[in-house]
């Protein structure tokens, strides 16, 4: 990896951490209760870019670096499997087992499906 590219994936990271705390936070600020939301959001949109940029790397129309810098630094960055599992986590503490089941379940099953749509799109733009 030439520093080019890592200078890269230092910004591009950062971008998508500073996106990650905005879409959190303005989520969170609209919706009640403990349910943690903004985290479904991010993760769920982070899904359908990473979807979209395999599809596009799939069809040649995105090129390796490309590829990396959009989906490990931008993508990886901007999604948190670790805040995911942190809230859950919290959830089952404070005895709130149906959402924190529902976190995971809808996570899960949601976040495959929008991967797949993400790739579905990749696939109508090439």
């Amino acid at each position: 990896m030439t520093v080019l590219l890592w200078t890269g994936v230092a910004v591009i990271g950062g971008v998508g951490s500073v996106l990650r705390f905005v879409v959190d936070r303005a989520v969170a600020a609209r919706a009640s209760g403990s349910f943690p939301l903004g985290t479904l959001v991010v993760n769920l949109s982070g899904a359908i870019l990473l979807g979209l940029v395999s599809g596009l790397t799939l069809s040649n129309v995105l090129g390796h670096d490309a590829a990396f810098l959009a989906g490990t630094a931008f993508v990886g960055a901007y999604t948190t499997f670790s805040t995911w599992m942190y809230e859950t986590h919290r959830l089952a503490e404070e005895r709130q087992f149906r959402p924190a089941v529902a976190n995971i379940v809808v996570s899960v099953l949601a976040g495959v499906a929008a991967a797949a749509l993400g790739s579905a799109v990749a696939g109508w733009l090439s």
